[in-house]
């Protein structure tokens, strides 16, 4: 018998076109965000029965991720301060969520692959 200490479901590198930025421009022409999250939850139940209803579901975590990058705002802290929040109000087995948001080329005169936040949030 194994004793798993943290269970958690991921989304890696997920590629989002999306309009959020300090720049007027940059909520009109976009650019790509690359997207990572961890949700912790116990699924220690779907371990054993092999169904889906003992875990949270990776594409539905995708459609919260997808739903809240649609809607532009200026800071992506605030943009991951949403997805945090609407990932704990719809999984309620959700204990802890790490996200990363990665702006591709920002605009910002620096030669970088891409520039971004990182949160690590718990239910509260």
């Amino acid at each position: 018998m194994i004793n798993v200490q943290r269970h958690s479901v991921l989304l890696q590198d997920v590629r989002i076109y999306a309009y959020h930025g300090v720049l007027p421009q940059e909520r009109v022409v976009g650019a790509y965000y690359i997207i990572n999250v961890s949700v912790e939850t116990d699924f220690s139940r779907a371990m054993k029965t092999d169904e889906l209803e003992g875990t949270i579901s990776y594409a539905s975590v995708f459609d919260v991720v997808k739903q809240e990058m649609a809607i532009p705002s200026r800071l992506l802290e605030h943009v991951g301060g949403r997805i945090c929040q609407a990932l704990i109000n719809r999984f309620p087995t959700a204990t802890a969520i790490h996200l990363e948001i990665i702006k591709e080329n920002p605009p910002m005169g620096a030669d970088c692959r891409g520039a971004g936040v990182a949160l690590d949030v718990q239910r509260s």
